[in-house]
């Protein structure tokens, strides 16, 4: 046992084998009493036999927040109203998640008297960096343990994780029972690792939860309609709901069609490039829908700008810099350009494809007599003649100035 300032430390409890091992090394190794804090991001049953796990490897208290409501409304909808995608493919759920539930452990470690917080992620991953900027950010008085980065922690592997688990009796399972490693929550579900590391491998059929294999989806499409008020979906089908329901729903209706599977190499803050699978059924309509109706009634101006901040606030979260002011910039931003992406779309969902099949709203700046092919009294054709000379001016300058260039 090392010599510590720690008492008591408040760890980011997921019930997996290396949560569990961790509860059971900090008292070995630091003799600090542990409470377990577990966030309920959507995992359903997942999450009920946690508290007698995290008890039964020696936990002194365990807490459980439901965290769907705050997830869905202040974490998952203003990404998504941003438009963020980490490299045109990824929708950020894990991303979004470990901030949140940083926030509710130092919630949990002021409730509970802490002096210390403490995380299973690994030295190798993005999550330690998406924890730790957010402790830096909220609790910067609070003491940090990180296994997996601490000289003390001699476990290398998930078979030297086990044999520390037997011998010390704690409840994990005793074999392996995926080739790979999840993460869930209602806006996704990530896999990766084991058989996914080789990007020559074919995820297998059996591994997706939520979304069918688009080859065994309905023969016949499924149409979808989806009403937003100010960049926030508020109904399905006409009927309103809360968010939390809206994704959930959405999560079945796309899921059964096969519609939200990503696949992709990405490349992690810390220099190493991944490969990730991802299910994100909801999220995917909800993008759709969304998108389809900022290009109905931003301005050019503005629509490109955002598209230009989507890919920085994407990168910024992925990075784990939630609690910045940059992002509350990009947030103001983003809210003013919002107030009036409201209106309809109906979507075709089919084998794994997505259509936008129409677009309405009460701020649409589409004119039809102006955007089509015949005439329109607040647009003169002739008047272009003079926009094509000045625009391309430069063009003519050039093309005049190289008859007197040297030869080369």
């Amino acid at each position: 046992m090392v010599d510590s300032p720690f008492k008591k430390t408040v760890l980011a409890y997921s019930g997996g084998l290396d949560t569990s091992v961790i509860i059971r090394w900090l008292i070995d190794t630091y003799g600090c009493e542990v409470v377990a804090f577990a966030a309920d991001l959507g995992q359903g049953e997942e999450l009920d036999p946690l508290e007698e796990k995290a008890k039964a490897s020696g936990a002194s208290e365990f807490y459980v927040v439901d965290l769907r409501n705050e997830f869905v409304s202040d974490f998952a909808f203003p990404v998504m109203r941003a438009e963020a995608i980490y490299e045109r493919k990824y929708l950020l759920a894990t991303s979004l998640a470990r901030p949140l539930i940083a926030k509710a452990q130092v919630d949990i470690a002021r409730k509970t008297g802490a002096d210390s917080l403490s995380h299973g992620a690994t030295g190798k991953g993005n999550d330690q960096v998406r924890f730790e900027l957010t402790y830096k950010a909220l609790a910067p008085d609070l003491g940090r343990i990180v296994p997996w980065r601490d000289p003390n922690w001699d476990i290398k592997d998930r078979e030297q994780a086990m044999e520390y688990a037997a011998k010390h009796g704690i409840p994990v399972p005793t074999t392996v029972s995926k080739p790979y490693s999840m993460d869930r929550n209602m806006w996704h579900i990530s896999y990766e690792g084991g058989i996914l590391e080789d990007p020559a491998n074919s995820p297998p059929k059996d591994m997706f939860l939520t979304t069918v294999d688009p080859e065994d989806a309905p023969d016949k499409p499924e149409e979808v309609e989806i009403e937003m008020h100010a960049g926030n979906p508020v109904k399905v089908n006409g009927k309103e709901m809360s968010g939390v329901e809206i994704v959930e729903l959405l999560n079945t209706i796309a899921g059964r069609n096969g519609v939200g599977r990503a696949d992709l190499v990405e490349n992690r803050l810390v220099g190493i490039k991944s490969r990730g699978v991802y299910e994100s059924p909801a999220a995917t309509v909800l993008y759709a829908a969304h998108r389809a109706l900022c290009e109905l009634v931003l301005d050019r101006e503005v629509h490109h700008y955002r598209l230009l901040i989507a890919e920085k606030y994407a990168e910024l979260v992925y990075n784990g810099q939630w609690y910045t002011p940059l992002r509350d910039s990009f947030d103001a931003f983003i809210n003013t350009t919002e107030n009036r992406v409201t209106g309809t779309v109906k979507i075709k969902l089919y084998k794994g494809n997505l259509t936008i099949l129409s677009r309405k709203s009460p701020y649409s700046l589409y004119m039809q007599d102006l955007g089509g092919f015949g005439e329109a009294d607040i647009y003169e054709q002739g008047d272009a003649t003079g926009f094509i000379n000045c625009y391309g001016l430069p063009l003519m300058v050039e093309a005049l100035a190289k008859k007197n260039w040297p030869k080369s």
